[in-house]
């Protein structure tokens, strides 16, 4: 049996570290370790996309990475998203507004893809933003309603609110 290994890393904003083997996947970790199930575990294969979360800065599959390779570095889960006094990040709320969510297993992926994706470039073009999108499996909403809320959010952003 191999030996658990310490990891301390940043997540939305604030150190954390736990021990983890060394075949522990990253999403286990933040789930089953640091209490955040937010990310949530659909394929296990880096096809779905609901594992998503931001990895020093950029959309990256939870499910694809062990614990033990994100030792040192900076994570952004959806619970980070929203301000610390629980007001929703303008792209939580423009989900809400144009019915971006419908059971929300997805939902996280899509959030902190659709983060990235405005991190890079705050004024997509819908064909832009459907590329982006198509790495997170959505069963249920048609993606209408995710695209639309995405282009609200680039809006925003545009008129100077912070995305």
């Amino acid at each position: 049996m191999s030996q658990k290994r310490l990891i301390r890393l940043r997540v939305n904003g604030e150190m954390r570290e736990g021990f983890a083997e060394p075949r522990k996947l990253l999403a286990d970790f933040l789930r089953e370790d640091l209490g955040l199930t937010g990310t949530h575990v659909g394929c296990e294969h880096g096809i779905c996309g609901a594992c998503t979360i931001l990895f020093n800065g950029e959309a990256a599959r939870s499910c694809l990475m062990l614990a033990v390779q994100a030792d040192g570095a900076e994570l952004t889960t959806v619970e980070g998203l929203a301000s610390r006094d629980g007001k929703l990040h303008p792209l939580q709320e423009a989900f809400w507004e144009h019915h971006g969510l419908q059971c929300g297993f997805c939902t996280p992926g899509m959030l902190l893809t659709a983060y990235d994706l405005l991190r890079v470039n705050p004024t997509p073009t819908e064909s832009e933003i459907r590329a982006a999108l198509s790495a997170v499996l959505c069963r249920c909403t048609g993606y209408n309603g995710i695209i639309n809320a995405v282009k609200a959010a680039a809006a925003r952003l545009r008129q100077g609110e912070q995305v």
